[in-house]
């Protein structure tokens, strides 16, 4: 049964993301609420809400369709405010020659059929050096909470209106120095050539990073979070739409060097598979494909992971840290992403036990 569920997941997911017919009849009976379920832990019911107006072969009835057209309303409404808002604080941080540059979020989602559909998270900016400085000086200003800086990897994340946003000065990984010399050199890419692109927010021109750029930030943010916490469909989805909506003007000479470079080849091939076989994008525009046997296994034990995890680990129980001490939740935490890390290694043997020392002393200089 569950097997079956995860098929007509993708199947629909499938439809959704590319707009496409889809055939249901081969599976009944569905279970309506299970996908409902499935497609909330990985942040893609609009993705299958739009599959199920693809359906060819069946009528799906209201009450089928009932809970995901609900949610979906609800989502173009937060959309459309959470845009208002962008456009605004935009506004407001050039006023005081604030520049920044939108990265992933609702940048991202203007490559979708629906992007109002797209399901919404937090605000990121992306700025220099200077221009970080003083974003962390004025927009506290205006917030009902700020967190603690983060002042090794220069993050700060505050609360403005029912809205999270988060201040990056850098975008780094703190993965390996391979990984962030490259998020280096894109910053600067970005910061000093100017290669950003321009998306139109109501009547406020927002930047967000060229695609070979784009690319880059988003492939290694999710992939961190795939190591560290678990990550959702949502991220994999917007990476291939980014690279579908794009994909007669990437520059892959550049991304073959820079993947090369940060020694995440390997990691960018199982991905590829996966949005190929499981996700349905055209192979013809995955850079990369690999087309092979050795890593259509890489991408089934990742599509695993994924399902386990949901959309940033938010399947996994974490409510042992409220049941102990901190020190004590802190132990368990290190046995857990220990575990994580052993199966991943299946799959990434090169990368995994060197991210995961990172990770681990990442941490303990944090909690420190």
């Amino acid at each position: 049964m569950q097997s079956s569920n995860n098929t007509v997941f993708f199947t629909l997911l499938r439809a959704g993301l590319w707009e496409q017919g889809c055939r249901l009849s081969a599976f009944a009976p569905i279970n309506f609420e299970a996908l409902y379920e499935q497609a909330e832990e990985q942040s893609v019911v609009g993705l299958i809400a739009a599959g199920l107006e693809h359906v060819e072969d069946r009528k799906i009835e209201k009450k089928e369709a009932l809970p995901f057209l609900r949610k979906v309303y609800g989502t173009e409404g937060r959309n459309a405010s959470m845009n208002a808002f962008i456009g605004d604080i935009v506004k407001r941080m050039r006023d005081v020659g604030i520049y920044s540059v939108l990265v992933k979020g609702q940048g991202v989602a203007q490559c979708y059929e629906r992007p109002q559909w797209r399901s919404a998270g937090d605000i990121d900016f992306l700025l220099d050096y200077e221009n970080y400085q003083k974003a962390r000086s004025f927009l506290p200003q205006l917030a009902s909470r700020v967190e603690k800086e983060d002042v090794s990897c220069l993050h700060l994340g505050m609360n403005i209106d029912s809205w999270v946003v988060e201040l990056h000065g850098s975008m780094r990984t703190m993965f390996s120095s391979r990984i962030d010399r490259t998020i280096d050199s894109v910053q600067e890419d970005i910061f000093n050539n100017g290669s950003i692109r321009n998306w139109r927010d109501n009547d406020i021109d927002v930047f967000l990073p060229n695609p070979d750029n784009d690319i880059i930030l988003i492939f290694t943010h999710f992939l961190h979070h795939f190591y560290v916490g678990g990550i959702g469909l949502r991220q994999i989805c917007d990476w291939c739409r980014l690279l579908w909506t794009y994909r007669d003007t990437i520059d892959r000479d550049l991304l073959e060097a820079r993947l090369r470079d940060m020694g995440l080849m390997s990691e960018w091939k199982a991905f590829a598979s996966f949005a190929v076989e499981r996700l349905g994008m055209p192979e013809d525009t995955m850079p990369f494909f690999p087309d092979n046997a050795r890593y259509s296994r890489k991408a089934e034990q990742v599509c695993s992971l994924i399902l386990e995890s949901g959309n940033f680990g938010h399947k996994k129980d974490s409510s042992y840290r409220s049941k102990y001490p901190k020190m004590i939740g802190y132990v368990i935490t290190f046995w857990r992403r220990l575990g994580e890390f052993l199966r991943i290694s299946t799959i990434f043997p090169e990368n995994a036990p060197r991210f995961f020392v990172a990770s681990v002393f990442g941490r303990t200089r944090a909690v420190l």
